[in-house]
This record gives C-alpha cells, sequence and structure tokens, in this order.
C-alpha cells in the first residue's frame, strides 16, 4: 500500500495535480507611450526592473489596451469584455457619489480569482466607480487601497484637476490620510503587507499605478540623472525611472518571499502618452505611431505588455501575434486553472501563443474593436488583419493643436505609422470594415 501511495503521489506531482495554483499580480501603468520601455529600444530612460521582468518572461510587439482613455481601458482589462459591453464608454466618475462607473453586475478578474479561492487586492488607482456599490470591495476586492478618481498629487494625495481640497485615498472604504509620503512607496509597502499576510495561499493583485500620468514628480536623484534631456522629456524619464525603481521594490518582495516562480506578474500601460497640457504637452513617446492618449491612431493603443511565469512560460522571447487588453481575463484564467466565469467574454486566451511563437493570434480570424463614447458623436475604429479602418478620432500627435480625422484606412503590415489614408483607394475594405463595426454594435 505505501509503494503504491508513493507512485501515486509521484504521478500526481509530475501531471501537476499536486501544484499551488500560481499567485498573479496585474501591473498596469498609466499614460506610459508606446515605445517607453528600454525592452522596445527606448535609449534614454532607465526601466532596469521592468526590462529584467521582460527578460524573464514573454514581451508583445502588437498588444493593444481596450481604450485610449483611462476607464474604459480598465474595465476592459478587468472584465475581458469590450468597454461598451461593460458599460463603460468613457471616463468614469472622478468625484465622491458622482455618476459614471463600471456596473455592478460586471465580473471582474477580482471576483473570477475570488470564487477560485484567492486572496484579492486592489492597490494603486480605481477610477471605475466612487459610489458604494461600484467601489473595489464591491467588485470582488478583499482588500483595497489608493484613489478612486482619475489621479493625484503623489505626496498631498489631493486630486490632481480640481480643489485645492479634494483629498482621495482610501483603505478599504475608509479615508486615510499618508501626507507627504510618496505614493509610489506607499503602493510598494501596502502590496508587500498584503504578500505577506497572504503568502500561504494564492493571492490576486491589481496593482494600478499612478504613474506615469501627470503629474510628473520623479525624484530629485532623478531629475538630476537626466538634466541632460530636453523638457519635458527630463521630467517624464525621471519619473518613468521613480515608477520603475518601485516597481522593482515590488519584485524584491515577491523574491524575499520565495514566491517567484509561483507567481505570474503582467504589465500592460493603459493607454498612450499624454499630450495635455497637464503632462507639459508631451514627455513620452509613440516611437514610429501616430497619435497619443486619447486617439485611435496606433500612438493612443499600441502599448507595452509583458508576462513572466519563471519555469511555465518562455523566457527572454517576444511575440509578434496581435493582443488585447481584453485577453488578460481568459489567458490568466487558463494558465491559473481557474474556472471562468460564464458571462460572455470579448477576450481570447493567448495561452498558446504564449507557449508557442509560431502559434495564430487568437484574433487572426476576428476582428478588434475600440470605442471611445456612446451615439452619432462617439469615436470608433476596427482592424481586421493588417487592415485598421478609423470610423472618427482625434490625431494628439500634438497636444497643442489636435486634429478632428474620420474613414481613416492603413495596412499596418506596410505602414504601421499610419502615414497615408488608403480609404479612397479601397472602398471596398471600408465597407467591409463598416460593417464589421455596425454588426459589432449590434
Amino acid at each position: 500500500m505505501k509503494i503504491l501511495t508513493a507512485f501515486l503521489a509521484v504521478i500526481a506531482l509530475a501531471s501537476g495535480l499536486t501544484a499551488a495554483p500560481p499567485n498573479v499580480i496585474v501591473i498596469l501603468a498609466d499614460d506610459q507611450g508606446s515605445v517607453d520601455l528600454g525592452c522596445y529600444g527606448a535609449k534614454d530612460l532607465h526601466t532596469p526592473n521592468l526590462d529584467a521582468l521582460a527578460a524573464r518572461g514573454v514581451r508583445f510587439t502588437q498588444f493593444y489596451s481596450a481604450a485610449p482613455v483611462c476607464s474604459p481601458s480598465r474595465a476592459g482589462l478587468l472584465t475581458g469584455r469590450w468597454p461598451v459591453r461593460a458599460g463603460v464608454p468613457t471616463n468614469c466618475a472622478s468625484q465622491e457619489g458622482a455618476k459614471g462607473a463600471l456596473p455592478p453586475e460586471e465580473v471582474t478578474l477580482a471576483e473570477v480569482f475570488r470564487a477560485a479561492g484567492y486572496a484579492t487586492a486592489h492597490i494603486g488607482k480605481w477610477h471605475v466607480g466612487y459610489t458604494p456599490d461600484t467601489l473595489p470591495r464591491a467588485q470582488g476586492f478583499d482588500h483595497s487601497f489608493g484613489h478612486m478618481g482619475g489621479c493625484i498629487d503623489n505626496y498631498s494625495h489631493f486630486f490632481y484637476w480640481s480643489g485645492p481640497n479634494v483629498h482621495d485615498l482610501w483603505r478599504n472604504g475608509a479615508e486615510v490620510f499618508h501626507d507627504g509620503e510618496y505614493f509610489p512607496d506607499l503602493m510598494a509597502r501596502e502590496a508587500g503587507q498584503f504578500m505577506e499576510r497572504n503568502r500561504e495561499r494564492p493571492f490576486f493583485i491589481y496593482y494600478a499605478l499612478n504613474t506615469p500620468h501627470y503629474p510628473y514628480q520623479g525624484d530629485a536623484k532623478w531629475l538630476d540623472h537626466f538634466k541632460h534631456l530636453p523638457q519635458p522629456r527630463r521630467l517624464y524619464a525621471a519619473f518613468l525611472a521613480a515608477q520603475d525603481e518601485r516597481l522593482g521594490q515590488l519584485f524584491a518582495k515577491v523574491d524575499a518571499l520565495g514566491l517567484r516562480e509561483r507567481t505570474i506578474v503582467v504589465f500592460q500601460s493603459d493607454n498612450g502618452h499624454s499630450t495635455e497640457e497637464r503632462a507639459h504637452f508631451g514627455g513620452g513617446s509613440a516611437g514610429r505611431y501616430r497619435g497619443a492618449k486619447f486617439s485611435l491612431f496606433e500612438g493612443g493603443i499600441r502599448l507595452p505588455a509583458l508576462i513572466a511565469w519563471p519555469g511555465q512560460l518562455p523566457q527572454n522571447e517576444v511575440r509578434d501575434q496581435v493582443g488585447h487588453a481584453c485577453d488578460w481575463l481568459p489567458t490568466l484564467v487558463e494558465l491559473a486553472g481557474v474556472k471562468p466565469s460564464r458571462v460572455h467574454l470579448d477576450g481570447r486566451s493567448l495561452a498558446t501563443v504564449l507557449r508557442d511563437a509560431k502559434a495564430l493570434s487568437p484574433h487572426a480570424s476576428h476582428a478588434l474593436h475600440w470605442q471611445v463614447g456612446a451615439g452619432s458623436n462617439a469615436e470608433w475604429a476596427v482592424r481586421d488583419g493588417d487592415w485598421k479602418l478609423i470610423g472618427s478620432t482625434r490625431d494628439t500627435t500634438d497636444g497643442r493643436q489636435p486634429v478632428k480625422v474620420a474613414l481613416f484606412l492603413a495596412n499596418l503590415q506596410t505602414d504601421p505609422g499610419e502615414k497615408t489614408n488608403l480609404a479612397a483607394q479601397h472602398p471596398d475594405i471600408v465597407a467591409r470594415l463598416r460593417k464589421l463595426h455596425d454588426r459589432h454594435l449590434d
């Protein structure tokens, strides 16, 4: 009997049946440009910790956010559904009690993982609801720490767009004060404490950064380090280096707890870099891509995306296949062996692509859709294969003079910078993609 028991134990171990479920950390940067990491070719930035994450995992070159602006992008990632389907076509409330939120009936990543026995935490920015039934604790998170609106000053923790007396820092629904403490430090500390408390059980952390979203507040040492750069690149580079340094603290805590091989880490930006006046009309970079935040040109939606799980996924590999923020929910569910919810998902698992460099993108036969706003004034785009049609958007490359654009067709294989509008030359393709968009709305 002992021999049989031992034999069965070996078989179970070999098949992975006794393996502990992996922890999951999803890191979402805020307004980080399309190519603003060393591993994406940036030569004037300091991002060693995210570059190291890419080296021990997989980096995407054609990865898209769910929207070119904060709240819809977050809604898509959290639910695996197009933001319009998830009820978030545009930015949500940034004032307590105001309307505009991810509907409570939507099923989030946190709810899926909590149902599977995970401890769940939201740390950082929320911006998808500011009423009691739409805050993180009502959307599947056991623990929540951060700001509920769109952005805060990183030292006073006041809402940055209005005030001066709108304080926005909360822990589990109760307002807390950490005056003068740097918010990225507070986030790293909060995550470390949560991991310590839950190291003996699987955990899911949604780590939603307030960086490098304006106000640009890099450490003095980083401002000095980048003093040779022109403004506002210097301000942005210093803030991004400060972000990377604190992510290094987060990764170091995972290692100190002995959890690296048991933890899936995902990194993505929510949308392109900002060219708003509050961001000094720039600082970030989309490289060869046209557009920035708020734009459906590639610079607003094609973004850095990384995933690492040492020992389980390939290391230091690149994937050119198309991926999308809505894909994280089905991907992570599959990788972790977690039972998915029964709601309709628009995202598709990237697990096969991660494991096989030659696998087709799950979007090879399914169009991608974007929409911001609702009704006749909505901005929208659709990509099918190499063809992308922008129905309506703004070109925000120059934040001082954004330009409205309608019916812009590009072949991204031959023109990834979307320099030439091919709509007049290919009316048949325009008609086909418009039909896909109309069917999508139905």
